[in-house]
Formats: structure tokens, C-alpha cells, sequence
């Protein structure tokens, strides 16, 4: 009768080699995946925006501003600019300082608590944050819907971004730097504005320009705040509503008139030809930066 041979048995390390691919093989399917399915949902809302807002573009929308639910978006294109621009001036001279701090003096007691209050801003709804806007700057202070009143909102919302972006900007400059200073004399205000911030300056920006791509891309707060006007800025800050691009896409796409809907379409590939070109230009920058770091 002839002799079962015994099982082969695997190495260990054989084993761990085999579970090791399989492992990495399934992570790189689910990432394939994930990705196919990511580019696949922006490819094609840019596409379904385009190919509408493609057919709505005209001189008009560039030189005329809106009429009721026709005309063109010219006001809009004035005021969306002139809010997104108003909230950064507000919003970096503190995200910066607030990021210089986090960074340079981050073993104060005060810097988790700043952190803790920036991590909450974040997560706090933006319609929230137009509303606190309305209650103290348009009913409290009597300033009424205005550009004023919109940029504030916006600055709130655009300031933890900017905090956080510069904090680890300025994180990244070599610590060598900073004591190689420090032993030749130089003070804590000549580290950080002659040393660190024009080697952090590129990083900075970049953080700046997402703000700014965040800023053009809100609804909600402006609603409670800059209201909304079919005529040009006249230059007051306050008692003046001004028109933005984001309300002529929420407003006008439920109307039953084919002008509107067309500025909605129009608005629409504006806004997100605005956030597109912000995006690449940040991702330039950054590319720029890691090269020159390198």
C-alpha cells in the first residue's frame, strides 16, 4: 500500500510575504477605485456645468448688469469679487498672526486654546455664521445688507483655513535657520519676519488662494448679509446690498423663465472657472515651493 505523502507546510515568512501582497494588492484596487469614481464625479459635474453655461455665455453677461431674471451678470461678477477680496483683507493679517503664533510659540498655554477655537470654526456651519453676521453687523449695527457685512462673514469663515496653512508654512522652515539667527543676534521679531516668513511666504499664499477659492464658492452667509442688488458697487461699505454670482445660481434656477435659467448656467461656469483657475494656481505654487526647498 503506498505511503500518503505529508502536506507541504509554507514558511512563516513566506506566509507573511503572500499576506503582505494580497494586502497591498487590495489597497491599490480600493485606491484605484476610489479615484476612477472621485474623477469620474468631477469630470463630469465640470462637464454638465459647461456644457450649459458653454451656451449661455455672451457679451452681455459681461457688460450688462441684471434685470430681473434677464440681462446680464455683470454686478454679480463685480460683487463676488469685491466680497471674496474684502473677506481676505480682513481674514490674513490675523490667520497669519495666528498661524505665526501656533508655529513659533506653541508651547504657550494659550495655543490650544487658539487651536481648539480654529478646529470649531471650521466645522461651524457657514449659515450660522452669516446669521451670527446678520444679528450684530445688519440688525445690531444698523448697517443693513451690505459689502461690509459680507466680507466679515466671509473673513470668519476663510480665517481658520489661513491660520492652519500658515502654521505649518511656518513649521516648515528648518529649525537650523532659526538658531543659526538666534546665535548671530537676531530677535524673535527679525527670525520670524526676516528669516521664516520669506521662506513660509509661497506656503502662505497658497493657503490664501484656497481661502479665496472657498470665499467665491459661499451662498449661505451672503444671503443674511449683502443681500442682493441688480445695480454696480456706488463704493458704500454699509446700507447697501451687492450682487454675487452664487445667488444668481440659487435664485434664478427656479424660476420658469429660460433667461433665467440661462444666467444660472452662465453663474454657474463662472464660479467654478473661478475656483478652478484659484485651485491650479495653489497647486503651483505649492509645486514651486517644494522645488525650491529641495
Amino acid at each position: 500500500m503506498a505511503a500518503t505523502s505529508a502536506p507541504t507546510l509554507v514558511p512563516p515568512r513566506q506566509r507573511r510575504r503572500l499576506r503582505r501582497r494580497l494586502t497591498d494588492g487590495l489597497g491599490w484596487a480600493v485606491s484605484t477605485v476610489a479615484f476612477l469614481l472621485l474623477g469620474a464625479a468631477t469630470v463630469s459635474i465640470f462637464w454638465a456645468i459647461a456644457a450649459r453655461g458653454a451656451h449661455a455665455l455672451n457679451l452681455a453677461i459681461f457688460t450688462q448688469v441684471t434685470q430681473g431674471t434677464a440681462g446680464g451678470l455683470l454686478n454679480a461678477v463685480e460683487g463676488t469679487l469685491l466680497l471674496a477680496v474684502g473677506g481676505l483683507l480682513l481674514a490674513v493679517p490675523p490667520g497669519v498672526a495666528a498661524g505665526i503664533f501656533l508655529a513659533e510659540f506653541g508651547a504657550s498655554r494659550f495655543a490650544p486654546v487658539l487651536r481648539f477655537m480654529s478646529d470649531v470654526l471650521v466645522g461651524l456651519p457657514s449659515i450660522v455664521v452669516g446669521y451670527f453676521v446678520y444679528i450684530v453687523a445688519v440688525v445690531d449695527l444698523g448697517w443693513g445688507f451690505s459689502a461690509l457685512a459680507g466680507a466679515i462673514a466671509l473673513a470668519i469663515i476663510s480665517l481658520p483655513y489661513i491660520t492652519r496653512t500658515s502654521e505649518m508654512a511656518f513649521r516648515q522652515v528648518p529649525a537650523d535657520m532659526r538658531d543659526a539667527a538666534r546665535a548671530l543676534g537676531a530677535t524673535d521679531s527679525h527670525v520670524i519676519l526676516r528669516i521664516c516668513l520669506p521662506i513660509a511666504a509661497s506656503n502662505v499664499l497658497t493657503g490664501v488662494l484656497l481661502a479665496l477659492a472657498i470665499s467665491v464658492g459661499e451662498t449661505a452667509p451672503l444671503l443674511y448679509t449683502a443681500g442682493w442688488s441688480n445695480y454696480m458697487w456706488n463704493g458704500h461699505l454699509t446700507h447697501e446690498p451687492v450682487g454675487y454670482l452664487t445667488y444668481a445660481i440659487w435664485a434664478f434656477i427656479t424660476e420658469p423663465f429660460q433667461s433665467a435659467h440661462a444666467l444660472a448656467y452662465a453663474a454657474a461656469l463662472l464660479v467654478s472657472a473661478f475656483v478652478l483657475v484659484i485651485s491650479i494656481a495653489s497647486r503651483m505654487l505649492m509645486a514651486a515651493s517644494r522645488r525650491r526647498s529641495r
